[in-house]
């Protein structure tokens, strides 16, 4: 389907308009019919009310979603477990779950007892941290190899901010275990409301220099337990350095030894586990290795100078509320940055894993089933538990297929609290301070930094000041610099949208970026500009001021066309453009009016059916005229390039039509059609141009088959 253009001025289609024409110029040469796309407009008529399914909000196809679900939806929804429940393959399934569940269950026990002594907590809280919410999440949650429990990040946070409140241990306890009730009441809020998008504005450039520069944190504050001597607490690393130098004087050899010892084992057992694959069972059997180790020697030896774990209580953990609500204002910002590093930590994973076992996963639904594992956690004296790197990887390598396998790590964390208790007593603590530094290691991300130095200087500027703020000035200084300056860089690249100045291909009618495609050549008297971006208040003077730009700098390098001094015609190219706001809108009608003034006229390629209503909505389309909007670029230059006036001729004035004029025109230009052309017909371009035997300047450009 095409509508053909016969006339330079138009003048055959618009009545009254042609004889003005005719009367203000000379003869114009023969016209050249050419061929275009029917624009299809939103409206019939002025009056018409959208009905399509674009119009619908997200809360109505949310509730249109709602009424479609079945009993079988709802219960897969509120118990992810079902799904795979009900397809379970026992002789498939049943064996590599039992081995996965026993292998990250071995690796568990002695990364929660680690764990809690880096949060400030007795062992017996990691044990319980690892134990009721590994339950309540492979029920709840989506995702059937992450590996839920205590993890070093979150634990580094928790004693991080723990330590300020001057309080008693069993009062610290407590706020342990009211942030536990705190991040999971956050995360089911987000998961409900959906709000897992947030998320997604901290850029990984961030995570990973948090991430690193918290694994040094995390390992200095560990060296306590290597150097045999106090150091002071602190998530800035001056501070401990300079507490380690001053405490050099109260060196102790035999923790030193055997931590130093017991590290390099553990390193070893890593890297074998990871490069050969007949060893992957070393990787997961590191810790429970460091601990048989580190009890026999001190069982066989009896050294004074190595600090012990000490008695733990044993039993499962009584059921209570969790207390101390009057610290409940002074914990909230430290629940949020706990839930954000959570949501960053078991999401990602979460997701690579599904993907990898070929199963989607709903990050909202996630965050819910996380946050009551918290919630479920904080009622048994669970601190805040998020997903596991190391441990979800473990988890996966051994073959887990679904969930059930976090149930059999919660039997053996079971089996550990009713019967291993009293052999923990003569754990040394400076072999659970190897399982956390060997654990944190694979933190430190050097190889992003390396990468992000060679890909994108900003990106790496945003992972040194992270890291270096994190390390200098705190983690909470660090999380918010880092978010910060990520949430400045997203606003000025939206602020400041990439618009380019398009030229035609040779040979072609194809239309790209004539920085990209120096051989691609524009017109005179027409500028051409794609904008890559919504259009909304925040940009709206920078693109105006970048049209304003394009329209007096033309370079005539590359021109084409009439030979003319100034620009005639601007075309926007808006299929980038996927949204436009009211004061987009109004800035567009200012231009309008700015570039009317001047006899420049405005027209539009190819808006999107949400951006077309709401420019019809407006009222700009009216504005602008229906007739300059058009399927494609081309299409634009063509009918534009009839309005161009020649060298010797002075421009014809564009009527203005009113809007009685203007249907009629269109109902008009509708009964202009001469032919149906094909699908590839039209987008190849073969047919768009009648060709006239006339040799003539001004055509020469358009010729699709000739190479300029």
């Amino acid at each position: 389907m095409e509508i053909t253009y016969a006339s330079s001025s138009v003048s055959d289609l618009v009545g009254s308009a042609s004889s003005m024409a005719r009367t203000a110029t000379p003869t114009p040469a023969p016209p050249r019919p050419v061929k275009i796309i029917p624009f299809q407009h939103p409206y019939a008529a002025a009056d018409t009310t959208p009905t399509s399914s674009s119009s619908t909000t997200p809360f109505s196809r949310w509730r249109t979603k709602v009424k479609r679900m079945k009993t079988v939806d709802w219960i897969d929804y509120f118990l992810p477990c079902s799904r795979w429940i009900r397809t379970y393959n026992w002789r498939e399934y049943l064996q590599p779950d039992v081995i996965a569940g026993v292998t990250v269950g071995v690796m568990l026990v002695p990364q929660s007892m680690s764990y809690a002594k880096l949060a400030g907590l007795e062992p017996i809280y990691g044990l319980y941290t690892g134990f009721v919410p590994v339950f309540v999440y492979a029920i709840f949650g989506s995702s059937r190899q992450l590996a839920v429990g205590p993890v070093a990040l979150v634990s580094m946070l928790v004693s991080n901010v723990l330590s300020t409140f001057d309080s008693s241990p069993e009062v610290y306890t407590e706020l342990a275990i009211m942030l536990s009730l705190m991040v999971g009441i956050l995360e089911c809020t987000m998961g409900i409301l959906r709000l897992g998008w947030l998320i997604r504005f901290i850029s990984h450039a961030v995570i990973s220099g948090f991430t690193t520069a918290s694994a040094f944190v995390i390992g200095l504050s560990q060296a306590k337990y290597f150097l045999g001597y106090d150091v002071s607490r602190s998530s800035q690393i001056i501070p401990v350095v300079k507490s380690i130098i001053e405490g050099a004087d109260n060196f102790s050899w035999p923790p030193f030894v055997m931590g130093s010892s017991i590290l390099a084992i553990l390193l070893i057992m890593k890297h074998l586990g990871k490069t050969r694959k007949n060893l992957r069972f070393l990787r997961a059997g590191g810790p429970l290795t460091a601990v048989v180790l580190g009890t026999a020697f001190v069982k066989i030896f009896h050294p004074s100078s190595i600090s012990l774990v000490g008695d733990i209580p044993q039993g499962l953990p009584p059921f209570s509320l969790p207390k101390e609500f009057s610290h409940f204002k002074s914990l909230i910002p430290t629940a949020i940055l706990i839930t954000g590093v959570a949501i960053l930590e078991s999401v990602g994973i979460a997701k690579a894993l599904a993907a990898k076992n070929g199963y989607e996963l709903d990050s909202n639904q996630e965050l819910f089933g996380l946050g009551v594992a918290n919630i479920c956690g904080s009622f048994f004296s669970a601190y805040p538990s998020t997903g596991s790197f190391s441990r979800s990887a473990v988890n996966h390598e051994s073959g887990a297929k679904t969930g059930l396998s976090g149930i059999i790590m919660g039997c053996i964390m079971l089996g550990a609290l009713l019967f291993l208790t009293p052999l923990f007593e003569y754990i040394p603590e400076c072999a659970l301070a190897a399982i956390v530094v060997s654990a944190v290691i694979g933190l430190v991300d050097y190889e992003e930094a390396i990468f992000l130095w060679k890909v994108d200087k900003k990106d790496f500027f945003l992972w040194v000041v992270t890291c270096t703020t994190t390390l200098f000035l705190g983690i909470e200084i660090g999380v918010l610099v880092g978010v910060g300056f990520s949430l400045a860089f997203v606003i000025q690249e939206s602020a400041n949208p990439h618009i380019a100045v398009l030229g035609r291909l040779p040979g072609t009618t194809v239309y790209r970026n004539i920085q990209q495609y120096p051989e691609a050549y524009t017109y005179n008297g027409i500028v051409i500009v794609r904008i890559d971006a919504p259009i909304y208040f925040a940009n709206t003077s920078y693109i105006k001021d970048r049209l304003r730009k394009y329209e007096l700098e033309v370079d005539q390098s590359c021109k084409r066309g009439p030979e003319v001094e100034r620009i005639y015609f601007v075309i926007l190219e808006m299929a980038p453009v996927t949204y436009v706001d009211s004061s987009a809108i109004q800035a567009l009608k200012e231009l309008y009016q700015e570039y009317n003034s001047r006899d420049i006229q405005i027209a539009i390629a190819n808006p999107n059916k949400e951006v077309l209503l709401t420019l019809s909505k407006s009222g700009l389309i009216e504005q602008i005229g229906k007739e300059w909007c058009f399927v494609r670029v081309h299409d634009a230059v063509q009918v534009c390039l009839q309005h161009v006036p020649n060298s010797n001729n002075p421009p014809p004035k564009i009527p203005e039509l009113s809007p009685e004029k203007r249907s009629r025109f269109l109902e008009r230009l509708s009964e202009k059609r001469k032919e149906d052309l094909s699908t590839s017909e039209m987008e190849s371009g073969e047919k768009d141009i009648i060709i006239s035997n006339d040799p003539d300047p001004q055509l020469e450009p358009l010729l699709s088959r000739k190479s300029h």
